[in-house]
């Protein structure tokens, strides 16, 4: 029983089916009955094994699960009790063949068979001799072979190898037995009892820790020596190991040894602390230890708080430093370093309420949805930098609110604007007097939750002095590559950004650093049309003023002429800010009548709207007609919408020079020298006289000289205009264009199509000329904007002539005017 405790304890493996569970040796002599050629039958049953190897001399006992091993060891058992066994190459194959085992193995001998209640069999075997397997007969109903016996070259006689070699195993052993608590004492002795060099050997072999190919190589080993020798190596290995483990439980037990000591001198400052009257601190110390304790931070930042906690502890409360340090333990703990609001993924609640928040605004919606999407699909996706770029009063900043309540995330704001410390994005050192972390870090901090919505407001008005540059400390926070590793001064570890959804706002992105603007997504807000402003104020603006004045909806309504009235007559803006204002002057002149119990009118029409507001502040430009030759409707982008603009041109007499009057800018003084070079060069082509540009002066004028006009957007205006004046020819009806031209004649295209289509409808135009390149911002905008418009879409300054000119009466100017004709 002694060694069955061996067996039971030292190097035991847990196997499976066929899988030895412990090792029981026969004697202690090493008499295994080795046996003849003669004694086997011609073939041989062949038991696999999972993950086992079995040594002669070696009794072990095995549980036959598979329905193959039942049948072999039953019938073996009824006849002469000899298998075979050999070790699987694959422990998880279920019904290894010929090639799915090892050659070499074991004849063994049943000693004993036991059938469980579960339906297993168990059997007990005894290793005979090392047997290989020649030729594999058949393997139904089970594996049966032709094998031949392999001799043992065991020296048992006391030479000096063979007694150095027994005690070098016995000392190795005896080292594993101490080095090892699991095995009892009284293994030690029970190893004393084999006198056999043989059995020992095998014994050893069998309990050796390794794995099923190692002990396989030492079965196949023929020189007993040899094998004895590979098999010192295995157990010299297994020491090493073993020592290791001793030297880390050792250190383990120092470590818990030193906190016992730091715990006991803990103990007697709180006391002398409390004689002090400074046990306070101690307290709070215990507090926030213990909020640390439940923390899901990573392992440097626990050891760096528990480092602060450690230096605090030795610091006076009284001295100056000890409240910088509280507050900074504080920080640490109050931090959501790993705490994450669960995204609400419903994509149809999420449009719902961004659509019930937002009138328009269609491509940040389709953004923030496909965010969604891909999150609902791929969990562990970085938050997006997206900026949104646009004119005051669009909506940018409360667009960042309804993202969050989409998305159901805190929503968390940090205003940019005139920001020019870098200290305010990445917080200043704890060496400075008044230091704290950075508005990023604070913003967090009042989130509650590491992924919220952070709206980074002005990122356009960031500027910088001589306490650093914020735009590049921005560089970190909004890459999507480098936020993870977040590194405020103050924190003084990284934290973690890629969670956060920033949304930038801007104004412009010229003014925005090149690199900063690289690692966004910017999309563009052009601002609202005049039918969405309508829109918005119908469903946005008018219910909310009526609950800011206390007012009911039944109690004032407007209809849809007098948003139109409001829009185009007191209001000129891209935004819907002062339109708000100018719906709440309405609304207060009917709350003012409420109140004092006046009569009133509860519907509001244009003409209560000019009653209220007076007269209108803003004329709108109408098409004109084309009585003159020389005038040409324009349309223009500019920051509050689409307009229409007329440029005039006039003859006189005089050497051919050229005027430009109406505050035009660069852009436009160059499309007007562009057009009338190209005049002058295809003047042939138009039926023009090339004297004409000799003798008389030009002048080109836009209306409304007191507003500056500048852009890339008259050019096809201004050729038409000269075109029209040089030939006398009138312009068509009702037709307005837009485009840029080259000296070449090439029509370019142009942008803000969509504001200057709505502003051509609402003037009256009916027709309108654009670049070729420009139709598919046509193709962009809603029906509902472009219907009873007709479109020409041209590449050719001859093709925008061709439509724009009225059939020819009068050749050409020359023949107005009579020019002294010179020899």
């Amino acid at each position: 029983m002694e060694l069955n405790n061996f067996y039971n304890s030292y190097l035991f493996s847990e196997l499976a089916d066929e899988d030895a569970e412990e090792l029981i040796p026969l004697d202690l002599t090493g008499e295994d009955d080795e046996l003849e050629p003669g004694d086997l039958p011609e073939e041989l049953p062949i038991l696999p094994l999972k993950n086992a190897v079995l040594f002669p001399g070696v009794v072990i006992p095995i549980t036959v699960g598979r329905q193959k091993s039942i049948r072999l060891v039953k019938k073996a058992y009824r006849t002469n009790k000899i298998i075979g066994v050999a070790a699987q190459l694959n422990s998880g194959a279920e019904d290894p063949g010929e090639k799915e085992i090892y050659k070499v193995g074991t004849v063994a001998k049943i000693l004993k068979m036991l059938v469980l209640p579960d339906g297993n069999t168990t059997i007990i075997i005894q290793g005979k001799s090392r047997m290989e397997i020649k030729q594999v007969v058949q393997e139904n109903p089970y594996l049966t072979a032709k094998v031949d016996l392999l001799h043992e070259n065991f020296i048992e006689e006391e030479n000096k190898e063979t007694v150095a070699i027994i005690y070098s195993l016995k000392d190795a052993a005896k080292k594993i037995l101490k080095l090892n608590p699991e095995i009892p004492k009284e293994a030690q002795a029970a190893l004393e009892n084999i006198n056999s060099f043989k059995f020992l050997t095998h014994f050893l072999c069998s309990n050796i820790n390794t794995e099923v190919k190692d002990k396989q190589k030492l079965l196949e080993i023929n020189d007993g020596n040899k094998r004895a020798e590979a098999l010192l190596k295995y157990m010299l290995k297994d020491i090493q190991v073993l020592e290791l483990k001793h030297e880390i439980h050792d250190k383990v037990n120092t470590d818990i040894d030193q906190q016992q000591r730091d715990y006991y001198l803990r103990q007697q400052m709180k006391v002398l602390q409390d004689e002090l009257g400074a046990g306070g601190a101690e307290q709070e110390l215990d507090e926030l230890r213990a909020k640390g304790l439940t923390k899901n931070w990573s392992t440097e930042v626990a050891e760096h708080f528990e480092k602060e906690l450690t230096k605090i502890e030795r610091m006076n409360p009284m001295a100056a430093e000890y409240p910088v340090a509280m507050n900074y333990a504080e920080l640490l703990v109050e931090l959501p370093w790993d705490d994450i609001s669960e995204d609400n993924f419903d994509l149809k609640r999420a449009k719902k309420i961004l659509d019930a928040d937002h009138f328009g605004l269609e491509k940040v919606k389709d953004r923030i949805i496909e965010y969604l999407a891909v999150r609902k699909l791929k969990n562990n996706l970085k938050g997006p930098i997206l900026c949104l770029f646009g004119p005051p009063g669009v909506g940018k900043t409360s667009l960042g609110k309804s993202i969050a309540k989409a998305l159901n995330r805190e929503y968390v704001r940090m205003s940019l604007g005139g920001v020019h410390d870098e200290a305010e994005i990445r917080g200043h050192r704890k060496t400075y007097i008044g230091a704290m972390p950075g508005k990023v870090i604070q913003n967090i901090n009042k989130a509650k939750y590491s992924n919220p919505v952070f709206v980074l407001d002005e990122i356009d008005k960031v500027s910088s002095d001589f306490r650093g540059d914020p735009s590049s400390a921005l560089l970190e926070v909004l890459d999507p590559e480098q936020n993870e590793t977040f590194k405020d001064n103050f924190l003084e570890v990284e934290y973690d950004l890629s969670k956060v959804l920033f949304i930038a706002t801007a104004n412009s992105l010229d003014t925005i650093q090149p690199a900063l603007r690289d690692r966004m997504e910017i999309i563009e807000i052009t601002g609202y049309t005049l039918e969405e402003k309508i829109q918005i104020a119908k469903k946005h603006l008018l219910p909310k003023q009526l609950e800011e004045h206390g007012m009911k909806p039944s109690q004032l309504s407007m209809d849809k002429k007098a948003f139109a009235k409001l829009v185009d007559d007191y209001t000129r803006e891209s935004g819907v800010r002062n339109l708000e204002r100018k719906v709440g002057a309405v609304v207060r002149d009917a709350a003012k009548s409420l109140a004092m119990e006046e009569e009133y009118q509860k519907k509001v029409t244009p003409e209560e709207i000019r009653r209220i507001l007076g007269a209108e502040v803003f004329d709108k430009e109408l098409y004109q007609d084309n009585k003159h030759a020389g005038v040409v409707t324009g349309l223009a982008w500019t920051s509050v919408g689409g307009e229409i603009l007329f440029i005039e041109s006039s003859l006189s007499r005089g050497k051919g020079k050229l005027t430009l009057s109406g505050q035009l800018g660069d852009v436009m003084k160059e499309s007007a020298m562009t057009a009338l070079s190209y005049l002058k060069s295809n003047a042939e082509k138009l039926n023009l006289d090339y004297r004409v540009f000799d003798n008389y002066d030009l002048h080109i004028h836009v209306p409304a000289g007191a507003v500056p006009k500048d852009g890339p957007s008259a050019g096809i205006t201004m050729l038409t205009s000269l075109a029209s004046v040089f030939t006398q020819r009138k312009i068509k009806q009702k037709l307005a264009m837009t485009g840029e031209i080259t000296l070449r004649g090439k029509v370019l295209p142009v942008g803000g199509i969509k504001e200057k289509i709505l502003a051509a409808k609402r003037a009256g135009i009916k027709e309108i000329i654009l670049c070729q390149k420009n139709q598919k911002d046509i193709d962009e905008i809603d029906d509902r904007y472009v219907k009873d418009l007709k479109f020409h879409f041209a590449e050719t300054v001859e093709e925008v002539l061709a439509v724009a000119l009225l059939p020819q009466k009068v050749s050409n100017a020359m023949e107005l005017v009579t020019i002294e004709q010179k020899p």
